[in-house]
């Protein structure tokens, strides 16, 4: 094992890890049509508890993105989430309202009331997915940072520092707004937007799925066409903008310059990757158009999650291999990351590699419990019967 193949190995995990969190905001892509979909009390709480089945999916695999990005690409975390301070904080934010949302809102003695928590539960539904498509795309248009990696050691007058303000300091946001500039850029908003549409499509298709209750199922079938064609829209235009963009490459000696058609290279160079993407895209369409036809489909979240978890795959990947700078830098270009001057070390790459050979056995748990809790559709009777939020 190279240090090159180890990089681009955990590169290709963080992106795994990256198109199963984008599945998994099905659940606040429902939670975001709570008032939509449910119109009585009873109704909303049939939504909830359908959701409330899956949350500790999505939130785990969260945690494990942040994780894998940390250990496998510190100067990322730092520059990332230490830089972009306030964008992160508003996602993390948006995640505890639902957490406490599922806790409280059927518990006795709360003074806020069922409503307010199902109200939590939507704004981490619309700003959630809205905020993280919003930072995975400055992996294709930059953020506003810069690297010093000089400031590991200091020097005045030719001499090493003994102290200084900027000792172990090698990042930092080069203006005021620590992250939130990156919701000023258009097609970060579009991406954004693209992943908010998505994950209210897969959220209607799993209601469709997990819940027996014709009037909530009808609903939802109505929805569908128009969410599923805002997602349409916004992720072609977003698609064709990114493969006809000059993109951030950088050479052997690791310097970064512009290339035309940077990331239209990358999918040409690496075909596997293109064949993926437009797999997931041809599963995504299939599992929404034959929900729509065929009033009496259920299934469509498979298909389209699948497709979901292959083509969001295909789009991390792309831009992090073929010398392709993953986290560009539009305040200093130089100060741009890659998979390799952004890296963990020889030593602590390959020990992590032994440890994700676990990781199948991981799915394989995961999958298990996924069909134990499903083993059929939610109704109103099984509600009054147990635990419920």
């Amino acid at each position: 094992m190279t240090y090159l193949f180890l990089q681009q190995y955990w590169w290709c995990v963080v992106s795994l890890l990256g198109a199963l969190l984008v599945f998994l905001l099905f659940v606040q892509g429902a939670n975001s049509m709570i008032f939509s979909l449910g119109r009585t009390a009873d109704e909303r709480r049939l939504v909830v508890n359908s959701t409330g089945r899956k949350w500790e999916f999505t939130f785990t695999t969260l945690v494990t993105f942040g994780g894998a990005f940390f250990a496998s690409f510190p100067l990322f975390y730092s520059t990332s989430f230490g830089g972009a301070y306030w964008l992160w904080m508003l996602i993390l934010f948006t995640f505890v309202l639902q957490a406490v949302s599922y806790e409280f809102q059927n518990k006795m003695g709360h003074l806020l009331g069922t409503r307010t928590f199902q109200w939590f539960l939507i704004v981490n539904g619309v700003a959630g997915p809205l905020l993280l498509g919003g930072a995975v795309a400055t992996f294709f248009n930059g953020s506003n940072f810069l690297i010093e990696k000089g400031n590991l050691l200091p020097w005045t007058d030719g001499l090493p520092a003994a102290t200084g303000t900027t000792a172990g300091v090698i990042s930092g946001w080069a203006n005021a707004s620590h992250g939130l500039d990156a919701l000023l850029d258009a097609w970060n908003l579009v991406l954004g937007l693209a992943v908010f549409f998505l994950a209210r499509t897969l959220g209607l298709l799993y209601i469709i799925n997990n819940v027996r209750h014709d009037a909530l199922e009808q609903r939802a079938r109505r929805l569908l066409p128009t969410t599923a064609a805002a997602f349409v829209v916004c992720f072609v235009a977003f698609l064709v903008r990114t493969l006809t963009k000059d993109g951030f490459a950088y050479d052997a000696s690791g310097t970064i310059f512009m290339q035309p058609m940077k990331y239209m290279d990358n999918f040409l160079a690496m075909p596997l990757l293109a064949a993926l993407l437009l797999a997931g895209v041809v599963l995504v369409l299939y599992g929404i158009c034959k929900t729509v036809v065929k009033p009496r489909y259920v299934r469509g979240i498979w298909p389209a999650g699948i497709g979901t978890v292959l083509a969001v795959f295909a789009l991390i990947a792309s831009v992090g291999l073929n010398g392709t700078a993953y986290y560009p830098s539009t305040a200093d270009m130089q100060s741009s990351l890659t998979i390799e001057n952004s890296c963990s070390s020889l030593f602590t790459l390959s020990t992590m590699f032994y440890v994700s050979l676990l990781v199948p056995f991981v799915l394989a748990y995961i999958v298990y419990a996924w069909r134990a809790i499903d083993s059929h559709k939610l109704t109103m009777e099984e509600l009054s019967q147990g635990e419920a939020y």
